[in-house]
Protein backbone atom coordinates (compact mmCIF):
# COMPACT_ATOMS: atom_id res chain seq x y z
CA UNK A 1 0.00 0.00 0.00
CA UNK A 2 2.82 2.69 0.62
CA UNK A 3 4.61 1.65 -2.11
CA UNK A 4 1.91 2.14 -4.33
CA UNK A 5 0.91 5.79 -2.41
CA UNK A 6 4.61 6.29 -3.23
CA UNK A 7 4.49 5.86 -7.02
CA UNK A 8 1.39 7.73 -7.02
CA UNK A 9 3.10 10.23 -5.41
CA UNK A 10 6.46 10.11 -8.05
CA UNK A 11 3.87 9.60 -11.14
CA UNK A 12 2.12 13.06 -9.94
CA UNK A 13 5.22 15.10 -9.29
CA UNK A 14 6.51 14.06 -12.79
CA UNK A 15 2.99 15.20 -14.20
CA UNK A 16 3.46 18.44 -12.36
CA UNK A 17 7.05 18.76 -13.25
CA UNK A 18 6.23 18.56 -16.77
CA UNK A 19 2.96 20.84 -17.39
CA UNK A 20 4.99 23.38 -15.53
CA UNK A 21 7.41 23.57 -18.00
CA UNK A 22 5.14 23.07 -20.71
CA UNK A 23 4.62 26.77 -20.67
CA UNK A 24 8.04 28.13 -21.61
CA UNK A 25 7.58 30.72 -24.21
CA UNK A 26 9.48 29.56 -27.33
CA UNK A 27 9.78 31.20 -30.53
CA UNK A 28 8.23 28.80 -33.25
CA UNK A 29 11.56 27.76 -35.15
CA UNK A 30 12.45 25.76 -31.53
CA UNK A 31 9.25 24.06 -31.52
CA UNK A 32 9.27 20.52 -31.67
CA UNK A 33 7.47 18.62 -34.82
CA UNK A 34 3.75 18.06 -34.24
CA UNK A 35 3.68 14.11 -33.91
CA UNK A 36 6.50 14.97 -30.74
CA UNK A 37 5.27 15.51 -27.54
CA UNK A 38 7.03 16.79 -24.24
CA UNK A 39 8.42 13.44 -22.27
CA UNK A 40 10.58 14.97 -19.95
CA UNK A 41 12.25 18.04 -18.31
CA UNK A 42 16.09 17.67 -17.28
CA UNK A 43 17.57 20.27 -15.26
CA UNK A 44 21.27 20.64 -16.40
CA UNK A 45 24.07 22.55 -14.15
CA UNK A 46 27.62 22.81 -15.30
CA UNK A 47 29.89 24.39 -17.73
CA UNK A 48 30.49 25.35 -20.93
CA UNK A 49 34.19 25.06 -22.37
CA UNK A 50 36.53 27.96 -24.21
CA UNK A 51 39.46 28.01 -25.62
CA UNK A 52 41.48 30.68 -26.84
CA UNK A 53 42.30 30.27 -30.47
CA UNK A 54 43.21 32.11 -33.82
CA UNK A 55 40.05 33.28 -35.80
CA UNK A 56 40.01 31.05 -39.09
CA UNK A 57 41.05 33.91 -40.74
CA UNK A 58 44.58 33.67 -38.83
CA UNK A 59 44.96 37.66 -39.61
CA UNK A 60 41.87 38.92 -37.83
CA UNK A 61 43.40 37.61 -34.02
CA UNK A 62 42.22 35.72 -31.41
CA UNK A 63 38.71 34.23 -29.73
CA UNK A 64 37.07 32.41 -27.38
CA UNK A 65 36.08 29.35 -29.08
CA UNK A 66 33.46 27.04 -27.61
CA UNK A 67 34.65 23.45 -27.54
CA UNK A 68 32.14 21.82 -25.18
CA UNK A 69 29.71 21.20 -22.21
CA UNK A 70 30.09 19.29 -18.98
CA UNK A 71 26.78 19.16 -17.18
CA UNK A 72 25.22 17.13 -15.03
CA UNK A 73 21.79 16.08 -15.39
CA UNK A 74 19.09 16.00 -13.06
CA UNK A 75 15.51 14.69 -12.58
CA UNK A 76 12.10 16.36 -11.13
CA UNK A 77 13.30 15.85 -7.66
CA UNK A 78 16.84 17.17 -8.45
CA UNK A 79 18.40 13.42 -8.17
CA UNK A 80 21.25 13.28 -10.34
CA UNK A 81 20.25 11.11 -13.53
CA UNK A 82 23.32 11.47 -15.71
CA UNK A 83 25.75 13.95 -17.94
CA UNK A 84 25.90 15.92 -21.19
CA UNK A 85 29.16 16.32 -22.60
CA UNK A 86 30.82 16.89 -25.73
CA UNK A 87 29.52 15.52 -29.46
CA UNK A 88 26.97 16.87 -28.02
CA UNK A 89 25.88 13.95 -25.80
CA UNK A 90 23.36 13.02 -22.78
CA UNK A 91 23.85 9.66 -21.02
CA UNK A 92 21.50 8.59 -18.63
CA UNK A 93 22.56 6.55 -15.33
CA UNK A 94 21.23 3.35 -17.01
CA UNK A 95 23.45 3.64 -19.70
CA UNK A 96 20.98 4.69 -22.39
CA UNK A 97 22.40 7.73 -24.76
CA UNK A 98 21.63 10.07 -27.26
CA UNK A 99 23.68 12.26 -29.65
CA UNK A 100 22.39 15.66 -31.03
CA UNK A 101 22.65 17.78 -34.20
CA UNK A 102 21.63 21.65 -34.08
CA UNK A 103 18.06 22.62 -36.12
CA UNK A 104 17.94 25.84 -34.86
CA UNK A 105 18.95 27.92 -32.37
CA UNK A 106 17.52 31.82 -30.94
CA UNK A 107 18.86 34.63 -28.54
CA UNK A 108 17.62 33.85 -24.97
CA UNK A 109 15.42 35.98 -23.57
CA UNK A 110 17.86 37.22 -20.72
CA UNK A 111 21.63 39.04 -21.54
CA UNK A 112 24.63 37.11 -20.56
CA UNK A 113 22.84 33.42 -21.60
CA UNK A 114 23.86 30.81 -24.10
CA UNK A 115 21.20 30.88 -26.60
CA UNK A 116 17.81 28.44 -26.58
CA UNK A 117 18.24 25.84 -29.44
CA UNK A 118 16.28 22.81 -30.85
CA UNK A 119 18.24 19.84 -31.65
CA UNK A 120 17.22 16.76 -33.83
CA UNK A 121 18.45 13.48 -31.01
CA UNK A 122 19.03 9.73 -32.00
CA UNK A 123 19.87 6.82 -29.86
CA UNK A 124 23.37 6.42 -29.41
CA UNK A 125 23.96 3.49 -26.97
CA UNK A 126 21.64 0.43 -25.09
CA UNK A 127 17.98 0.96 -24.35
CA UNK A 128 17.40 2.87 -21.23
CA UNK A 129 15.20 6.23 -20.36
CA UNK A 130 16.81 8.24 -22.81
CA UNK A 131 16.67 5.65 -25.85
CA UNK A 132 13.08 7.38 -27.59
CA UNK A 133 14.17 10.23 -27.05
CA UNK A 134 14.14 12.58 -30.74
CA UNK A 135 13.92 15.99 -29.91
CA UNK A 136 15.36 18.39 -27.45
CA UNK A 137 14.94 21.94 -26.49
CA UNK A 138 17.46 23.95 -24.78
CA UNK A 139 15.48 26.64 -22.80
CA UNK A 140 15.82 28.55 -19.67
CA UNK A 141 19.79 29.30 -19.92
CA UNK A 142 21.23 30.86 -17.27
CA UNK A 143 25.02 31.54 -17.50
CA UNK A 144 27.68 30.24 -20.16
CA UNK A 145 28.67 32.82 -22.55
CA UNK A 146 32.34 33.00 -23.74
CA UNK A 147 34.57 34.64 -21.46
CA UNK A 148 34.01 38.90 -21.79
CA UNK A 149 37.79 39.06 -21.84
CA UNK A 150 39.49 38.68 -24.82
CA UNK A 151 42.60 36.48 -25.63
CA UNK A 152 45.35 37.16 -27.74
CA UNK A 153 48.69 35.00 -28.61
CA UNK A 154 49.71 35.23 -25.08
CA UNK A 155 46.84 33.32 -23.80
CA UNK A 156 46.35 31.36 -26.76
CA UNK A 157 45.33 27.77 -25.87
CA UNK A 158 43.88 28.74 -22.44
CA UNK A 159 40.35 27.14 -21.19
CA UNK A 160 38.24 28.47 -19.37
CA UNK A 161 34.77 27.09 -18.10
CA UNK A 162 32.27 29.06 -17.64
CA UNK A 163 28.69 28.21 -14.88
CA UNK A 164 25.91 27.75 -16.65
CA UNK A 165 22.39 26.15 -16.22
CA UNK A 166 19.66 25.29 -18.32
CA UNK A 167 16.46 22.93 -18.69
CA UNK A 168 16.69 20.30 -21.55
CA UNK A 169 13.00 19.06 -22.62
CA UNK A 170 13.31 15.96 -24.24
CA UNK A 171 10.29 15.03 -27.04
CA UNK A 172 9.90 11.57 -28.13
CA UNK A 173 7.36 10.95 -31.02
CA UNK A 174 3.58 9.87 -29.81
Amino acid sequence: MNRNLGLLCLASLMLMACASASVVDVPDTLKPGANESLFMVVPARGVQIYECRAKKDASAGFEWAFVAPDAELFDARGKNIGRHGAGPYWQANDGSRIVATLKQRADAPVSDAIPWLLLTAKSNGPEGSFSNVTSIQRVNTVGGVAPATGCGRDSAGAIERISYTADYYFFINR
